[in-house]
């Protein structure tokens, strides 16, 4: 069964578009700006969380306290 040629440049014009669609996604997806803000995001959405900032905070604490005990004594 042959297919007409209007019938092949459609097709081939629809996979050119559907491939330049797919690189417009990969080009912002594979943005490094994009990348270390997400990754950033990741790491501060990590730290805002409950069971790690209160612990952070205490060692903190605990660390100036330290230090200050140190430079007094």
């Amino acid at each position: 069964m042959a297919r007409d040629t209007d019938s092949i440049e459609r097709d081939i014009a629809r996979a050119r578009e559907e491939l330049a669609s797919t690189l417009d996604t990969l080009a912002v997806r594979a943005n490094p700006q994009r990348l270390a803000e997400d990754a950033k995001n990741g790491v501060l959405a990590t730290l805002n969380a409950p069971a790690i900032k209160f612990p952070l905070i205490g060692v903190g604490v605990i660390v100036v306290a330290l230090t200050l005990k140190k430079l007094v004594s």
